[in-house]
Formats: structure tokens, sequence, C-alpha cells
């Protein structure tokens, strides 16, 4: 590691510590939905979060675009959205000479930080016309190509798909976000908390700590970090294992899969394991970042069978059960 790179990174993860800090008045607890929240950022790429209504998704959100100095727009999905209240659409203009012209209006996703709310409560026609955005960062419309802020990202929240009135989101828009964020109920000492600091006369505000020019920059300095080959190699050894049907499938996972993760899974392990350790303090990740993020990089880019949904098993105990054995053959080859 050069000479350079070191207090580079350091300097990060002390200004990454007041963003922290920045955040905690306006969405209290769950530090684990605030860290894998900014592993995302720090990563250059898109979040889902899952959970029922009232948990304080959209505030999150809210806030970390305040933290991080971005330029945001909230879209609210309902069945009735059109793919044109997402993108923009061209009206015709007439000018005082009675000319006539075409003028593009854009749409809330020319932005830095897109706040999708309730992503799954618009039809699948409408939630595909984010997929050219989240991997290529421009849309084409009208077959013209129009590229997007920079950075661009999008935060998406989710109602469980369990709820009446959801859809579920296509494979390929799922595979497009780097994690999925569970979302859960606060423990009582957090709900204590909450009530008291939001039911008075004042509440904790939100500041500015990142610039847009900011987090490109920590963006660039997260791929410059280095990975040990033993990381690597666990990454490889997680996702493959995950696979059925495929030599390398993990023999553990029988019938329990229909599919698992794609090249893209390992893309963002290899870049979210290095924002954790920036987060934890550490200049390198470590297998135990490999761990720690499996079940947020891999849980919407795989699927249970109908038999293991039968039996009652969870995709999130089938990772872990690959992940644990991943992990442990690891550290006896070691």
């Amino acid at each position: 590691m050069s000479d350079t790179l070191v207090p580079a990174i350091e300097a990060l993860g002390a200004r990454l510590q007041q963003a922290r800090a920045a955040i905690a008045p306006r969405f209290i607890g769950q530090e684990t939905v605030v860290d894998l929240s900014l592993t995302a950022l720090l990563s250059g790429g898109h979040a889902l979060l899952v959970g029922l209504p009232g948990l304080g998704k959209t505030r999150l959100v809210d806030t970390l675009a305040t933290v991080m100095g971005l330029h945001s727009n909230r879209i609210q999905f309902t069945p009735d959205l059109m793919p044109a209240d997402i993108l923009g659409s061209e009206v015709l203009d007439t000018d005082a000479d009675g000319r006539r012209a075409f003028r593009f209006i854009e749409g809330p996703i020319f932005c830095q930080l897109l706040m999708a709310d309730e992503i799954n409560r618009a039809s699948p026609r409408t939630q595909s016309a984010l997929l050219q955005a989240m991997q290529e960062r421009e849309v084409t419309i009208a077959g013209q190509h129009r590229k997007l802020g920079l950075p661009f990202h999008v935060l998406a929240t989710q109602n469980p798909i369990e709820q009446e009135g959801t859809y579920p989101l296509p494979e390929a828009q799922l595979d497009r976000f780097l994690v999925q964020i569970d979302v859960e109920y606060p423990d009582a000492a957090t709900e204590r908390a909450i009530l008291l600091a939001t039911t008075g006369t004042e509440e904790g505000e939100a500041h500015e700590v990142f610039t847009a020019a900011d987090l490109l920059a920590a963006q660039t300095l997260i791929r410059r970090m280095p990975v040990g080959e033993s990381v690597v190699d666990t990454i490889l050894q997680l996702v493959r294992a995950c696979r059925p049907g495929t030599p390398e499938a993990d023999p553990s996972l029988g019938d329990s899969l229909s599919w698992g993760p794609g090249p893209r899974a390992a893309q963002a392990l290899m870049l979210a394991v290095r924002a954790r350790a920036l987060l934890e303090g550490r200049l390198v990740p470590s297998a135990e970042d490999v761990a720690a993020l499996a079940r947020p990089v891999l849980s919407h880019r795989m699927a249970l069978s109908f038999a293991a949904r039968a039996r009652g098993e969870t995709l999130g105990a089938v990772i872990d059960r690959v992940t644990a054995r991943v992990t442990d053959k690891r550290g006896k080859a070691a």
C-alpha cells in the first residue's frame, strides 16, 4: 500500500464517522441499516430498503441526501405511475412566431440521489423504467441518450410483497441493487429514544458533511483499497457455492434454490467489503466482512425453490449455512 493511500483512507474514515454522527439525531439506532446504506453510496451502488411502513426508511434516505450533500428527488410509486412520470417527456412548444418545436422536460430521475418510495407498488412496466438508469447512468428517450447526474444513486423503499397492492420486482432490476437492507422493528430502548426525540418541540436536524464531489472522490479511493487474495478467493467461493446445479455448488444446498447469484454479486461484494472495512476503521477488508455482507448482497439475487418453501426454509438461513461452510473451509485451509 502506497504512503499516500494510507493517510487518504484514514482521513476518509474520520469523515465517515462525522457523517454517522450527523445521521444519528434523525435516524435513531439501527446502526447496521445506516452502515449498509453508506456502504452502498461509497461503493457507487444502489440500495433496496425492505420493511413495513413506519420504520423510518423514507426519513433515512432524506437524511442521507442532506448529510452526503446530494441533490435529491423523491418519487412516490403508485399503481397509476407511468414511465414518463419518472424519466420525463417531450412537449410541443409554440413560440411567438408560431414556430413549433419539441422541448424535453426532465423527470425526477435527473438528480444525484433518487428516493424511490414504495417502489413495488408500481406496475412492472413502470419499475422497468429504472433498469437502464441504474446500470448505465443514462436514459434513452425518443431515441436520444441523456446522461444522469453524477453521482447517481437509487435508494428504494419496498413494502413486504405479502402486502396487498404490491408487485414483485423483476429479477433483472433486483440484481442492479448492490445491497438489500432489511429494516426491522427497533428494540425497546431504541423505540423509547425515538419517542422522546420526535414528540417534543424540537427534532434533531442533519447537516451536510460531504459534497457530491467528495463522494465521487471517496468512491474512487474505495476502488484503490487493496483486497487480499484470501478475501478474493472467499468471495469467489461463496458466490459460486450458491449456484445450484453447478459443479462448485455447496452440497448443503440440495434442492433449496431455484437459482443463484451471478457475477454482479461477486463485483458487489468486492466493493462492499472495502467500504465496510473503512466504516469499521480498518485499512483492508477481511473474511469477516464477506460473511457480514453475504445476506445483504446475495439475498435479492437468489430464490428459494418451491420444495424449500414448503419445508419452511428461509433464504437467510440458506445463505448463512453456505457462508459458514465456505469461511470455515477457508479458515482450515489457511
